[in-house]
């Protein structure tokens, strides 16, 4: 079927103004209790008034042990998340867009400075970025109880008005570490096979879809990692295809882990200013070995290639084994690629992050020809900052 960019569209029950998707991204724009601002409101009415077709929020979470180590994760753990979410929903909603509520447990890819708890994994293997003490490798009972909170988050979505959720598969967060045997060691029935690896996401859709109907369920998932014995795009399609069985509205393709440094949101440089003022492991160090260390992380840490369209091949794989439609990401950032994408790759929608940092209105600029690419430079300091500061825009300068 051929489509075109700017014409409405549907993902199930979702209605989209055309077929150009706000990717998730972490905003850190939450108070205390991981509850939604006034701040996080407004961002989301700026980018439905810039003309996306939907949004995707940064990742909510679904328990305590699974919070971000990025400055004020959303969370969605209680019943007192509903109304909140209700109010920044029905705002979005006001302004013509679709809203979907990304929820996500970081697994071993957080902090318990961060979490007050211990880390929990799949299997007790430590991160090498974070570099925590081993994780817990999670008991029957404790999968029992993620699987029931991911549901319970889904409801909480559903009463809070989203149009539908998207779980988080990707990056190295916990649903992703069951489904790549780098992460995942375990000789029980929720490890092994692709089939036992992927359990846990099918009994997540088995039992939402028991009590939510056909409310739906989008996934972002990885396609490929850096890692050995990591995600490949054989087997990313043949777990897209049970995707399909269990009902999945779209897939969007993604790539990478936190271990693999900026492979999944890639720039010309490190971003090294930045990790040395804001990130954790560095930002202690005295400042002559930071202004050393710098220039000298840029020469010998490369950075990941290409920047450009980078998951489109492995998107267009999958598409291939599926019917549920699939959400290109990753280096999209100019309208040249996103037609080429959508009316000749036939891949039926695209996604960004950073082009709507620096422009929410980004898509009303590409329709009204105001201009043909984004202006973002992919410096990534909004990735490394964001560490402790809400999600903004810093072109390449430390604030």
């Amino acid at each position: 079927m051929n489509h075109t960019v700017y014409e409405q569209s549907r993902i199930q029950t979702i209605n989209l103004r055309n077929r150009i998707i706000r990717s998730a991204t972490h905003e850190g724009m939450a108070d205390d209790r991981g509850l939604p601002t006034d701040q996080l409101k407004k961002l989301y009415v700026r980018l439905a008034r810039g003309g996306v077709g939907a949004i995707i929020t940064g990742y909510a979470g679904v328990q305590q042990d699974g919070k971000s180590p990025m400055h004020r994760m959303t969370m969605i753990d209680g019943d007192d998340c509903i109304s909140p979410w209700k109010d920044v929903v029905n705002s979005v909603h006001e302004n013509g867009t679709s809203i979907i509520l990304q929820i996500a447990h970081c697994g071993r890819q957080t902090r318990s400075k961060i979490t007050g708890l211990s880390t929990v994994a799949p299997s007790s293997i430590r991160d090498g970025f974070y570099n925590e003490d081993l994780p817990a490798e999670l008991t029957e009972l404790e999968i029992e109880n993620i699987i029931n909170n991911f549901v319970s988050a889904i409801v909480r979505a559903q009463k809070s008005g989203f149009d539908g959720v998207q779980l988080h598969l990707a990056h190295g967060y916990l649903l992703c570490e069951f489904l790549s045997s780098y992460f995942n060691h375990r000789k029980d029935k929720w490890g092994g096979s692709v089939e036992n690896k992927y359990r846990i996401v099918g009994e997540i859709f088995k039992r939402a879809k028991t009590v939510v109907g056909d409310f739906p369920i989008l996934v972002k998932m990885n396609a490929y990692d850096g890692r050995k014995n990591g995600m490949t795009v054989e087997e990313a399609a043949i777990i897209a295809e049970k995707l399909e069985r269990s009902g999945c509205a779209a897939i969007e393709i993604s790539c990478g882990v936190i271990e693999d440094g900026l492979f999944s949101i890639r720039g010309q440089k490190l971003p090294a200013e930045a990790a040395m003022f804001y990130n954790f492991k560095y930002k202690k160090l005295p400042s002559l070995v930071k202004t050393c260390m710098a220039p000298l992380l840029k020469i010998l840490i490369p950075q990941p290639k290409p920047l450009r369209r980078y998951n489109l091949e492995a998107a267009l794989a999958i598409q291939a084994r599926v019917s549920t439609p699939v959400i290109a990401v990753g280096g999209i950032d100019n309208i040249a690629d996103i037609n080429s994408i959508i009316t000749e790759k036939a891949i039926p929608f695209v996604s960004m992050s950073r082009p709507f940092i620096i422009e929410p209105n980004i898509v009303k600029k590409f329709q009204n020809g105001i201009q043909t690419e984004s202006k973002c430079i992919k410096c990534n300091f909004c990735a490394l900052i964001g560490e402790e500061r809400p999600l903004k825009c810093y072109y390449g300068k430390l604030p």
